[in-house]
């Protein structure tokens, strides 16, 4: 790159976005929904409003890892289009199901979002990647359950893209496609995981092996050309110390006098996690994120992969076609993380307005203009 790692300068950054725009778009269908906003920009217009305001998705297994309670918190205060957040690999057995939905309720509330509806999606029965501990109120209920007629809706809401960030398992993503086609030209997917150098090389990485079927039901669309916009952002990318949240990191400070709200709710998840499973908590989901935002931090290629039957994944001529990371800019990727944790309420974008509400003061989105 022609700046330093440490250098927050963007000016590449929308430049090769609408690059990357027009490339998605050569390789789809020219009435697809990555196709129209591709012909749009490659003719000079400006970006269109399904790359700006698409509506965003958040498909998460939060209640384990905090990186996912971080990044939703993150999506939260930053993405008035926050439309629908989904759970994975949900509770279950001595855990009863649908406990992950209610912590992400639970959270959105704290933040003021109580216009994104929570759905809990899929689970295998029980889950040991789970913080038990009195995260979430007994007043908060119990969540919906039906994630296909929840996605239909929204897809039929809003008409155009929507994206998808995938935090967790594919599972509901797996299942939206078999159930819901239309969404295969609708969704412009962003998830985190899979990886061609993962550190345990006897096994897939953990999103894909919590369900290596689903994993390969979406590959299989890749495959066949059905899903047409893919980033996949993997763990040879995201699993870094440079972005590893402790007790001694910036971010962790930024929760010390979170008290009763969503702050001090995200200081106490972490507490759990750094003692019950690890003492650190690396910000996978967050940097996803920002890539489905379009923000210059994670680089992309067009390149072909392919899954054997663990789950495992590796560069194949005759593999699908995905947009893979190659690299990541920590240092500004965790500027902007902690600026979006650390403003004060008054800056916190609203949701959507509601009939007859004028907010024309709020931005779109955060990403490229």
């Amino acid at each position: 790159m022609p700046y330093p790692e440490d250098d927050d300068r963007s000016v590449d950054g929308p430049r090769d976005a609408r690059k990357d725009l027009v490339a998605r778009g050569e390789r789809t269908p020219p009435d697809s929904a990555p196709g129209i906003p591709a012909g749009r920009t490659r003719a000079g217009g400006p970006w269109s409003e399904s790359e700006q305001a698409a509506p965003l998705v958040l498909d998460t297994d939060i209640g384990g890892d905090p990186d996912d309670a971080i990044a939703v918190a993150a999506a939260a205060r930053t993405v008035p289009g926050l439309a629908l957040v989904l759970t994975n690999d949900e509770t279950g057995g001595d855990t009863a199901y649908g406990q992950r939905a209610r912590l992400a309720r639970h959270l959105l509330d704290l933040l003021g979002r109580d216009d994104v509806p929570v759905v809990a999606g899929h689970g295998v029965g029980g889950t040991r990647y789970f913080c038990e501990g009195p995260l979430v109120p007994s007043e908060v209920p119990e969540q919906p359950r039906d994630v296909v007629s929840a996605v239909r809706g929204l897809l039929e809401r809003s008409g155009g893209t929507v994206r998808w960030v995938g935090m967790g398992s594919l599972s509901n993503l797996a299942r939206v496609l078999k159930e819901v086609p239309e969404a295969r030209e609708r969704l412009r997917v962003t998830q985190m995981g899979g990886a061609l150098n993962y550190r345990d090389p006897s096994r897939a990485e953990h999103n894909f092996r919590m369900d290596t079927d689903a994993a390969h039901a979406v590959f299989e669309e890749l495959a066949r050309g059905r899903l047409t916009d893919f980033q996949l952002v993997t763990s040879d990318v995201t699993f870094r110390p440079e972005i590893e949240v402790t007790r001694d990191s910036a971010l962790y400070g930024l929760f010390a006098d979170g008290d009763g709200g969503w702050r001090g709710l995200l200081r106490h998840h972490l507490d759990l996690w750094f003692e019950a499973f690890h003492p650190g908590s690396i910000q996978h989901d967050a940097l996803a994120l920002t890539t489905a935002l379009r923000m210059p931090h994670v680089s992309l290629s067009l390149r072909r992969v392919a899954l054997d039957d663990l789950g495992r994944m590796s560069r194949s001529e005759r593999g699908a076609e995905v947009w893979l990371s190659s690299s990541a800019r920590y240092a500004p990727f965790l500027r902007w993380l902690e600026g979006a944790l650390s403003r004060t309420e008054a800056e916190t974008p609203p949701g959507p307005a509601r009939p007859g509400e004028n907010r024309s003061g709020w931005g779109s989105g955060v990403g490229p203009r």
